[in-house]
C-alpha cells in the first residue's frame, strides 16, 4: 500500500504540474486534471487489498461523485443564464446604459473597478474580463494606461465574487461544505468593494484624459429583458430560499433554469432558429471537466489520507496567518484543488476564520496575471499585457489584498462578538 500511495501522490503532483505548465506544454489543463483523476481512482479499485477495501473506495467515490454533481449542476444552470445574455448582447447593452458617453479616463477606471465588481458576483469572472476587455480595447488608451486599467479588473472581478456563491466557485464550494451562511458571506462585498476602491486610488496616477464611449447597437428584445430579471430574481430567490427554509442554492438555480426554457418557449418567435437548450451546449465545458478532474484527485488524496501533510502549516501557525499565506500560494497554485483539499482535510475553524479562507482563496489569485481565470483571459485578449508588465503593480496588489484580508478579519471579529 505504501507504493500505490507514492504512485498517486505522484500522480496528483503530475496533473498539478499539467495545470501550472499548460502554456508550455499545449494540452488544456482539462484534459490533463480529468486524465489523472479518473487514472487514480481506477488504481485504487486495481490494487484493493480485498472485499472491505474495495467498499471503502466504492464509498469514497461515491461521496466524491454526489459532491462533484451538486457542483456541476449549479454551475451548468448559472452559466447557462450568463452564455444566453451574453449572446443577446444585453451584458453589453448594460455597461453602456449605465456609463456616461463621455467621461474622463480617471472616473472611468472607477466606474470600470465597479462593474467588475457588481457582475462577476452575479455572473463568472470569465465573461466580466472578456466585457471589461472588450470596452478597454475600444478606447484607443496607451500600453501604459490600457495597463492600469487592466490590473483592476482582474482584482476587481475576482474580489466581486466572494460574496455571492454565483460569482466564484470556491465560494460555492466552500458553502456546499457547510463553513458559511450564504448571509454571513454577503457581508465579504464591504471590505471587498472597499479594497477594490484603494485599489483604483493607487493605479489612478496619470489618467487626466477625456474618453467618449460608443453606444450600443444591440436591439433588446422583451424575451432577453424578462430574462435578464428572472436571472436576477434567481439569484435573489437562492440566497433567501437558503437563508429561510435551507433551500439547496442548486434546486432553485435549477427551478430558475426551468422556467427560463418555458419563458424562452412562449414569448419567443425564434425558437426554432435558436433554440434555447442550445445555450446549455456553448457553456464552458473545459471548465466543468476541469473541475471534475480536480475533485476527483482531491478526493483520491482524502482517500489515502494525503492531505494531512497540508495542514501543517495550519499547526505551526494560527488560521489567521496560515489563510493569509494560502491567498498569497493561490496565485501560484490553482485556487480550486487548494480549496478543494483545504475543505477535504479537515481543519477546524471558526466561521470567521471560514470567511478569512474565502477571501484569500478568492482573491489572492489576483497577485499574478497568471493565478486567475480572470488574468490568464485577460492576457489571451489584451496586447502587451505580460507576466512582466502585470509584475510591475504587484505592490500595489498586495497592498490592497493585504487590506481587504485585515478587513474580513475585523468584521469576522465584529460578528463573533
Amino acid at each position: 500500500m505504501p507504493i500505490l500511495e507514492a504512485v498517486l501522490i505522484a500522480v496528483a503532483v503530475l496533473a498539478l504540474l499539467g495545470v501550472i505548465f499548460e502554456e508550455v506544454i499545449h494540452v488544456n489543463k482539462a484534459k490533463t486534471t480529468l486524465f489523472f483523476g479518473t487514472l487514480s481512482w481506477v488504481l485504487l479499485f486495481l490494487f484493493s487489498s480485498g472485499a472491505d477495501e474495495t467498499a471503502t473506495v466504492s464509498a469514497g467515490l461515491s461521496e466524491s461523485i454526489a459532491e462533484i454533481a451538486g457542483l456541476w449542476l449549479f454551475l451548468v444552470a448559472a452559466m447557462t443564464f450568463v452564455a444566453y445574455l451574453n449572446k443577446k448582447g444585453m451584458i453589453e447593452n448594460m455597461i453602456y446604459l449605465i456609463m456616461p458617453r463621455q467621461v474622463t479616463e480617471r472616473k472611468l477606471l472607477f466606474l470600470t473597478g465597479l462593474f467588475c465588481f457588481v457582475f462577476s458576483s452575479l455572473a463568472d469572472n470569465i465573461t466580466a474580463t472578456l466585457v471589461s476587455c472588450s470596452l478597454i480595447l475600444s478606447l484607443n488608451l496607451d500600453l501604459k494606461k490600457r495597463l492600469q486599467f487592466i490590473v483592476l479588473v482582474v482584482f476587481a472581478v475576482n474580489s466581486g465574487g466572494v460574496s455571492l456563491i454565483t460569482g466564484d466557485v470556491t465560494t460555492l464550494m466552500i458553502f456546499l461544505a457547510g463553513k458559511v451562511e450564504i448571509l454571513t458571506l454577503l457581508t465579504l462585498a464591504i471590505p471587498a468593494s472597499i479594497t477594490v476602491f484603494l485599489l483604483a486610488v493607487l493605479l489612478s496616477g496619470g489618467l487626466s484624459g477625456t474618453v467618449t464611449l460608443r453606444a450600443s447597437s444591440n436591439e433588446v428584445r422583451a424575451v432577453d429583458a424578462v430574462i435578464a430579471g428572472l436571472f436576477l430574481v434567481t439569484i435573489i430567490a437562492t440566497i433567501s430560499g437558503n437563508a429561510l427554509f435551507s433551500i439547496p442554492p442548486v434546486l432553485t438555480f435549477l427551478f430558475g433554469l426551468s422556467i427560463m426554457f418555458l419563458v424562452s418557449r412562449f414569448m419567443s418567435d425564434d425558437s426554432d432558429l435558436d433554440p434555447i437548450l442550445e445555450y446549455i451546449r456553448v457553456i464552458e465545458f473545459e471548465t466543468l471537466l476541469f473541475f471534475l478532474g480536480i475533485l476527483l484527485l482531491v478526493g483520491m488524496l482524502k482517500e489515502i489520507h494525503a492531505l494531512d501533510s497540508l495542514v501543517a502549516i495550519y499547526d505551526v501557525l494560527p488560521p489567521v496567518y496560515a489563510n493569509y499565506l494560502m491567498g498569497i500560494f493561490s496565485a501560484v497554485i490553482d485556487n480550486v484543488p487548494l480549496t478543494a483539499a483545504l475543505l477535504k482535510s479537515g481543519i477546524n475553524m471558526s466561521p470567521g476564520e471560514w470567511m478569512g479562507l474565502t477571501y484569500a482563496v478568492g482573491v489572492g489569485g489576483s497577485l499574478l496575471v497568471i493565478g486567475s481565470a480572470a488574468g490568464i483571459v485577460a492576457m489571451s485578449k489584451i496586447e502587451g499585457l505580460t507576466f512582466g508588465a502585470y509584475l510591475k503593480y504587484a505592490l500595489h496588489l498586495l497592498a490592497a489584498y493585504t487590506a481587504g484580508y485585515v478587513g474580513v478579519i475585523l468584521l469576522g471579529a465584529a460578528m463573533n462578538g
